[in-house]
């Protein structure tokens, strides 16, 4: 499978959504046409592969230098239960300012999921009887300018390769 593959299963992405942003504003893909939008669907709560996703991304932007304004990023929540704008925004501002959190309700994060052909589901989390964890896919997205969609990359693409492709992408 290739960079410009529009399928993570055999089935189209669509990368469509209507959302809240951290900010209490709503949003949809429409919202950041003009720009790329570099997506990955995550929780706050999350022990180890979203923060080193969101901390791989940051480094990935502040190595694409002056390339990195075209991008807007974006952290998807797949738990909006806890995640709420005030949460994704506290969550993001110290550690990782470029990405914008978005949120909704159980249904429309429901909806961005089918989009992209996110997986997640809930599970018991055995450090805490009382929480629970989420698994799910650790894909990150590129919709284009026009808000559609361009291509993904796996969680096991390095900060080299992806530096290399996204600067290709936006060059």
């Amino acid at each position: 499978m290739n960079e410009t593959t529009s399928n993570v299963t055999g089935r189209h992405i669509g990368g469509t959504f209507d959302l809240v942003d951290h900010h209490g504003h709503e949003v949809n893909e429409r919202t950041y046409r003009g720009t790329y939008a570099v997506i990955f669907f995550g929780f706050t709560h999350c022990k180890m592969v979203c923060p080193r996703a969101l901390h791989r991304l940051s480094t990935v932007l502040d190595r694409l230098g002056p390339l990195a304004e075209r991008v807007q990023p974006l952290y998807i929540t797949v738990d909006p239960e806890r995640d709420t704008p005030e949460v994704m925004k506290d969550f993001l501002s110290p550690g990782y300012p470029r990405f914008t959190g978005l949120t909704g309700t159980p249904a429309q994060i429901d909806r961005a999921k089918k989009s992209f052909r996110v997986f997640a589901t809930t599970v018991a989390d055995p450090d805490d009887p009382h929480s629970y964890q989420m698994p799910h896919s650790a894909f990150t997205y590129v919709l284009g300018p026009d808000g559609n969609y361009l291509t993904h990359f796996t969680d096991a693409v390095d900060e080299d390769e992806l530096v290399t492709r996204l600067s290709s992408i936006l060059r």
